[in-house]
């Protein structure tokens, strides 16, 4: 009943959370540091990886979903956890290797990668300082490694660095909307969490109330919008915000020359106030209605 976007990607993030409790010997719903603090699994890295056949917008009522889970270890402040999400229950039943979720991932499954980083509130007691912090009883030297050149760090350093994951310098890209430029006031009775930061979650929603504008704008109608298929969508978590914040989303579009149906949009999401940059979001959508 939750629909394809916020209230899913959230479903998501509790099933990474679940799992990294499961495995790791503590509760993350629940988790202090050493001086009693509490600390929490933020999500630094959100990688939605689907297919034409399994995608957000395909699950509906009715729908049964088999769900697989590997958790990798990063360290004593950082954790990944890979998920094979398959419809109707009949998923393989089995780890996530990493091979298959870079390499040969299946067209009948949709995967998710989530990075996450332990924290906790500065000395302020505000959003904007969060600092690192790991749970008294987190264990990881049990996890397997994930190998290097999986590792999402290369992935989101670009994109840092690069304010986008899409690499438009290829000669199959041609530039589409260079800026369109909104502005979203937080919205403190949807965007917060239970523990009064921005909810990793809605920042989603964000991504696609700032998309629904830019497709109104190139005059395109709400139908196609909701026919989107979005076949890939990455998310770095760079800051958090304060709950009177006004962020700015500037927008950029790319299409491939040789598909019309493939479009890349790379949404960057700022503090108005600060300047800051809060995340970076790139979504690759095929457009059905132009096969």
């Amino acid at each position: 009943m939750c629909g394809h976007n916020t209230l899913f990607v959230s479903q998501l993030g509790d099933w990474t959370w679940d799992t990294v409790t499961a495995v790791c010997g503590t509760d993350v719903f629940n988790a202090r540091n050493e001086a009693g603090a509490p600390t929490y699994l933020a999500f630094y890295y959100f990688h939605i990886r689907a297919t034409p056949r399994v995608h957000l917008r395909r699950f509906t009522f009715g729908d049964r979903l088999s769900v697989d889970s590997t958790v990798f270890g990063f360290g004593s402040e950082s954790v990944l956890t890979l998920h094979r999400i398959a419809l109707g229950g009949d998923g393989p039943g089995r780890p996530v290797d990493p091979v298959e979720f870079f390499d040969a991932p299946r067209d009948d499954c949709m995967y998710v990668q989530n990075f996450n980083r332990w924290i906790t509130r500065g000395r302020d007691g505000g959003n904007r300082n969060l600092v690192r912090s790991s749970p008294a009883d987190f264990t990881h030297e049990h996890l397997p490694a994930l190998p290097e050149r999986y590792s999402p760090r290369h992935v989101y350093q670009r994109a840092r660095a690069a304010g986008t994951f899409h690499d438009a310098t290829g000669p199959g890209w041609r530039a589409g909307v260079e800026d369109f430029e909104l502005t979203y006031p937080i919205d403190i009775t949807r965007d917060i969490n239970g523990v009064g930061l921005i909810y990793y979650a809605a920042y989603f929603s964000v991504v696609d109330w700032a998309l629904l504008r830019l497709w109104r704008h190139l005059g395109r109608d709400d139908r196609t919008f909701l026919a989107r298929v979005v076949v890939d969508h990455k998310m770095c978590y760079l800051g958090n915000a304060q709950l009177d914040s006004v962020l700015r989303i500037r927008m950029k579009t790319w299409e491939n020359r040789d598909d019309p149906t493939e479009e890349v949009v790379n949404v960057l999401i700022e503090d108005q106030e600060t300047t800051a940059v809060l995340a970076v979001s790139t979504l690759t959508l095929r457009h059905e209605d132009r096969a």
